[in-house]
């Protein structure tokens, strides 16, 4: 008999993207009598939840439930989904994601032959809508310049790493940890397989394992997630400061430096140089990773619009990043 799965999501204001979420669980390779969803919704004010209604009544062979998370956030979110799911293992993944038909089928056959605790695999990143803001987004999501090491982003061959994207493991793992923190409003994740390394739980990556996410549509949207990711990894950071990696030193040693230099540059010319030459050579490193990218998607709209994504990336991260230590360190002072 195959383990009972119990697949948890978060979710909240989904409507446009849940239905997508939800039909490719359905078609599942894993019996869907072994399955279940468990829905952890933070009180969506659109009509995410008709959605998911509708859907449950049109296919009430999978099991499909929804528990409300007033807390809305997603690790408030991930805690109740797993408290009320009844699977031995559970599969997280998110309303911006679709699996692959053999999603579920590959997690559990990798956990079960002890390839790792924790186990998940890649993203095929696709446009959030049709403008070209939104292909350029998604191109340069998953470039090595905008994605680092990050082997959920760019892909590889199958090896331990430090961290995948949702993941797949025993609900045994969950309990022994102590759950997803929900202080850390972002990087919820990555913490949570800090903490199963400490313990000695091998994370597994496995570029079978895949699964299209839906990347942010516009510039703006984009900003204030990576503002958000650089802001919650000096909270983790706090708690695991080995954990960091080159990739996540960059963006914010860039933007200081770059205002380091500018602030200098008003009275020392050797700095307004070493300003200016910092940028032109960003700029063009940009310009090549665009050329890159428009190239290999045939789409020369891509040039433009992946600088503007990669500088917002970079930029955004870099500066929450500084933002939360510098409030990091004036709370400390105070305390």
């Amino acid at each position: 008999m195959l383990p009972q799965v119990s697949i948890i999501v978060p979710c909240y204001n989904e409507q446009e993207t849940i239905g997508f979420l939800l039909g490719a669980i359905l078609n599942q390779t894993y019996p869907r009598g072994q399955m279940e969803v468990v829905i952890a919704d933070g009180l969506s004010q659109d009509k995410t939840r008709d959605v998911i209604e509708d859907f449950g009544q049109a296919h009430p062979d999978l099991a499909l439930r929804v528990v409300d998370n007033g807390a809305r956030t997603i690790p408030s979110s991930l805690n109740l989904a797993i408290r009320a799911a009844r699977g031995e293992l559970i599969v997280r993944l998110d309303a911006h994601s679709i699996p692959f038909h053999d999603y579920v089928s590959k997690c559990v056959q990798a956990i079960q032959d002890g390839k790792g605790g924790n186990v998940g695999g890649k993203w095929i990143i696709r446009a959030g809508g049709t403008s070209w803001t939104a292909k350029s987004i998604a191109a340069a999501a998953g470039h090595p310049l905008g994605a680092g090491d990050a082997w959920y982003r760019i892909g590889g061959t199958a090896r331990q790493v430090d961290t995948v994207p949702f993941g797949a493991f025993a609900r045994g793992l969950f309990e022994s940890v102590g759950g997803f923190d929900e202080k850390l409003l972002t990087n919820e994740d990555y913490e949570f397989n800090a903490r199963l390394r400490r313990s000695g739980v091998t994370i597994w990556f496995d570029p079978e394992i895949r699964s299209t996410y839906l990347a942010r549509a516009s510039l703006r949207e984009l900003a204030r997630q990576y503002w958000r990711y650089g802001f919650w990894k000096v909270r983790m950071l706090m708690r695991f400061p080995n954990s960091l990696r080159w990739r996540q030193a960059l963006p914010p040693l860039f933007v200081s430096s770059l205002g380091l230099l500018f602030l200098l540059s008003a009275l020392w010319r050797p700095a307004l140089i070493a300003l200016s030459c910092e940028i032109v050579l960003y700029i063009l490193a940009l310009i090549a990773a665009g050329i890159d990218m428009a190239m290999q998607g045939r789409e020369w709209p891509l040039l433009p619009g992946s600088v503007l994504a990669l500088a917002t990336m970079h930029l955004a991260w870099g500066s929450g990043f500084l933002w939360s230590l510098a409030r990091a360190g004036r709370s400390e002072r105070n305390g």
